[in-house]
């Protein structure tokens, strides 16, 4: 009988991300077991049998501003383990769990970024501040 040896995972959600490769190869030399699925193919079925100890949710090209949005699949928030979100992952991770998402003002990405948290419990306002501003 064969079995597939079960590992303590990382899982990775693609959502069109450039660097996604990039980000698993981190997260590997870090000597972590990671694999990247595409968001389409992580639903709340996979997220059951899969059991990671994280999840990466990857940027990707979209806007939670646009109709039909990719989302990530509800049950990853109810894991009760670590979840990062980087570019369009912070971004869906922020709408899905009921925070708001404004258009920027300017076309670039880059530069200075603020943000606020109206949740106690997040590990960043009781911890560090409850208001923080970061500059790129």
């Amino acid at each position: 009988m064969t079995t597939t040896p079960h590992h303590e995972r990382v899982l990775i959600v693609d959502f069109g991300s450039q660097v996604t490769q990039l980000i698993a190869r981190r997260v590997r030399e870090s000597g972590v077991y990671c694999e990247i699925h595409p968001y389409d193919r992580v639903d709340d079925a996979f997220i059951g049998g899969y059991d990671p100890k994280a999840v990466i949710l990857s940027g990707g090209p979209a806007s939670v501003h646009e109709a039909e949005s990719p989302a990530a699949a509800p049950a990853i928030f109810d894991l009760g383990v670590p979840v990062l979100g980087i570019c369009y992952g912070e971004m869906t991770m922020c709408a899905q769990l009921g925070g708001s998402v404004r258009a920027a003002t300017s076309a670039s990405s880059d530069g200075p970024t603020s943000w606020s948290s109206a949740n106690p419990r997040c590990w960043t306002a009781s911890a560090t501040w409850a208001t923080a501003s970061r500059c790129g």
